[in-house]
């Protein structure tokens, strides 16, 4: 049974960083690629970024890019996500996800699994 549990939210200052970890489990993690997923309150599930299976390709959101970092531990089953000069408009639920194939997509459709989702808040 594939499970996926994020861990590493909370709140945060303007301008911090925060980090945090999906690990994975019940699935061959090295031929899947895997998403990062935020919804905030009032918005569409917006995909933040898309790592394909071997790491080698990433996608990053427009809103985040040079700001966030995804990377992924083959060996461990784990992907995380470095979150650095964040903003009030970061404030929202992120999710990991597991994708259908061994790409890196931005459609939540091409996702079969979900992990329960962590909250992260940025402060004045």
């Amino acid at each position: 049974q594939v499970q996926l549990v994020e861990t590493g939210g909370g709140v945060v200052q303007a301008g911090g960083s925060l980090t945090l970890s999906c690990a994975a489990s019940g699935m061959t993690f090295s031929t899947i690629g895997m998403g990062w997923f935020r919804r905030a309150p009032g918005k569409e599930r917006e995909c933040v970024t898309a790592i394909s299976a071997s790491g080698t390709t990433i996608y990053y959101a427009d809103s985040v890019k040079g700001r966030f970092t995804t990377l992924r531990d083959n060996a461990k089953n784990t992907v995380h996500l470095q979150m650095n000069s964040q903003k009030f408009e970061d404030t929202a639920v992120y999710y990991c996800a597991k994708a259908r194939g061994p790409y890196g997509y931005q459609l939540p459709t091409m996702y079969d699994y979900w992990g329960q989702g962590t909250q992260v808040t940025v402060s004045s």
